[in-house]
C-alpha cells in the first residue's frame, strides 16, 4: 500500500491573523525582511476576488521515464500519487503542485477538484494546468494555474512523484506546512517562523497606509504621505488615537 506522510499544519490563530492581510503586503514584508522574492511566477489567479490563507500540501512531478514509470490514467489508481496528496486534505489546506511549469498534463480534473473541495480544501496552486474546466468552474474553487489542457495528468511528459516534500512551484521553494496567501496579485510563499513578524508588521503597514491613503485622496503632498514621511508622524498617531483601537 503507497504511504505518504501527513503536514504539520501552523497554528490556527496564524492563519485567521493573516486573512486580513494580502498578498501584495505580505511579499513586501518579507522583502524587507529578507526574503526577497516568495511570490510564485507562473500560476495566476483563474478566478478574480478569490483569496486564500492555508498550509500547503505539496505534490511533485518529475519527466516521465519509461523504466520508472509506465502506468496510463486509470492502472492501479491507488499508487498514483496525484490521488494520495489530496487524501491528507483537511479544511483550509491548499495543494501546492511543482508540474515544471508543464503545459500538456492536466494535474487534477473535475473529480478530483470535487473530492477536494468536499474535504473542505482552501484551493489549489499549479506550476503547470488542470483539465475539465467546464465543471471545474462550477465548484467555485480557488485556483492559481498556468492554464487549461484536455490531457490527463501523464498524458505526454511528466508523472507524480512525491508527497508533502519540499518542492519548488513557480520559481520558489515551498517546504509542507509553509502558508500560502493567494489572491489576485498572485502566491506568495510565507514560512511558519516568519508568520508572527510578518503579521505585526503589516498591521503597521496597513494603519499608516490607510492614514497615507485618506490624505492622498485630500490632495496631500505625496512626499509628505507616502511613504510617511517624519514630519507627518503626529499627525498620523493623532488620526490613529482617534480613529484605530488600541
Amino acid at each position: 500500500m503507497t504511504h505518504t506522510s501527513d503536514i504539520t499544519r501552523p497554528p490556527k490563530d496564524l492563519i485567521d491573523a493573516l486573512r486580513e492581510i494580502g498578498a501584495a503586503t505580505v511579499a513586501g514584508t518579507l522583502g524587507h525582511m529578507g526574503f526577497r522574492n516568495p511570490h510564485m511566477v507562473g500560476p495566476v489567479a483563474q478566478n478574480h476576488g478569490k483569496s486564500i490563507v492555508g498550509p500547503a500540501l505539496t505534490l511533485q512531478f518529475m519527466p516521465q521515464r519509461p523504466d520508472l514509470f509506465t502506468e496510463g490514467e486509470y492502472a492501479d489508481p491507488e499508487t498514483q500519487l496525484h490521488r494520495h496528496v489530496l487524501y491528507h486534505a483537511q479544511e483550509g489546506d491548499v495543494v501546492v503542485v511543482d508540474a515544471r511549469g508543464d503545459m500538456s498534463s492536466g494535474v487534477f480534473g473535475d473529480m478530483m477538484s470535487t473530492y477536494f473541495k468536499g474535504r473542505g480544501g482552501a484551493g489549489i496552486v499549479i506550476d503547470g494546468c488542470m483539465r475539465d474546466r467546464p465543471n471545474v468552474e462550477k465548484l467555485d474553487l480557488a485556483l492559481w494555474l498556468r492554464g487549461w489542457t484536455p490531457n490527463y495528468h501523464v498524458q505526454t511528459s511528466i508523472y507524480p512523484n512525491a508527497v508533502n516534500v519540499p518542492i519548488a512551484c513557480g520559481g520558489v521553494t515551498v517546504i509542507p506546512g509553509d502558508i500560502i496567501v493567494a489572491d489576485d496579485d498572485g502566491v506568495v510563499v510565507l514560512p511558519v517562523a516568519m508568520a508572527a513578524k510578518v503579521i505585526e508588521e503589516s498591521q503597521k503597514h496597513h494603519d499608516w497606509e490607510e492614514f497615507s491613503r485618506m490624505k492622498l485622496m485630500e490632495g496631500g503632498p505625496l512626499q509628505r504621505y507616502y511613504p510617511l514621511h517624519p514630519s507627518a508622524n503626529d499627525e498620523y498617531e493623532a488620526w490613529r488615537t482617534t480613529n484605530l483601537k488600541l
